[in-house]
């Protein structure tokens, strides 16, 4: 089967980008599931009720997130109702919603599993045992699993790639938003890549518009940020897995312009 993984979808130019792209991707790589990770999609920042329904709308399989899966209140509420939204797995266990999903069509049946790194970022459960845990259990169900780490440092997620290679079909890095030029079958069969990319603008501070980027750092002042405007890229990779062994078999880079 071929899975289609798309990098952090920023603001309206990403969704824009994807609703515009999405199509014409399924049919010329034959994709038979979708993954977004769409925590910057409002704005730049979280994601609401709506934009989740939209995404899933156009075809869409499961939404996964990061550290600013919270940022939009209402989505407190709506990610305990809605399987196909997944939050990182290592928050703690009363959190709302779920950190992992197994979709299923016809004879495929494919988990996914997101998971927050540390370094850098908001302290969390561990990701690595915490993830273990739950793809043993998920293993019992589907040897096609699809991880998510959503890290800052490339350190830890390339650690996380060799801790799952065997264990896993894929881990798949996002949160940095520059496209990595790493992607590989690592040698027990895990395609891996330290960052998807990003969907959003093209002439922007990964996502963000330029001059309010470039005020930031020449000021150390705060200032709010927004989303970039005008061109669009989309930023993903397209995964092969062998449906019965669940192992990878190719990992192809995508980039497209909207």
């Amino acid at each position: 089967m071929n899975i289609l993984f798309v990098g952090d979808v920023f603001g309206s130019v990403g969704r824009d980008a994807l609703i515009n792209l999405l199509p014409d991707l399924k049919k010329k790589h034959k994709i038979d599931f979708v993954a977004v990770n769409g925590e910057n999609a409002a704005g730049g920042a979280g994601i609401t009720p709506a934009i989740s329904r939209e995404l899933l709308s156009i075809g869409v399989d499961v939404i996964t997130s990061g550290n600013h899966i919270w940022k939009e209140k209402d989505i407190v509420e709506y990610i305990k109702e809605e399987p196909y939204l997944i939050r990182p797995l290592n928050y703690p266990a009363d959190v709302p919603g779920a950190g992992s999903v197994v979709w299923a069509q016809d004879d495929k049946k494919i988990a996914v599993v997101n998971l927050l790194g540390r370094t850098f970022l908001s302290q969390t459960d561990c990701p690595f045992r915490t993830g273990l845990e739950e793809i043993e259990k998920l293993r019992e169900e589907t040897k096609v699993i699809i991880v998510d780490i959503h890290a800052e440092a490339t350190s830890e997620k390339v650690a996380m790639g060799w801790f799952l290679d065997g264990k896993v079909s894929a881990v798949l890095g996002t949160h940095t938003h520059v496209q990595t030029a790493d992607e590989k079958i690592l040698p027990q069969g895990c395609a891996y890549i330290t960052d998807v990319g990003m969907t959003g603008s093209v002439d922007s501070v990964i996502g963000i518009n330029k001059d309010i980027a470039i005020k930031k750092f020449l000021t150390s002042m705060p200032f709010r940020f927004e989303p970039g405007k005008g061109k669009a890229i989309l930023c993903a990779v397209v995964v092969e897995i062998e449906n019965s062994s669940g192992k990878a078999l190719s990992i192809k880079r995508i980039q497209e312009f909207s």
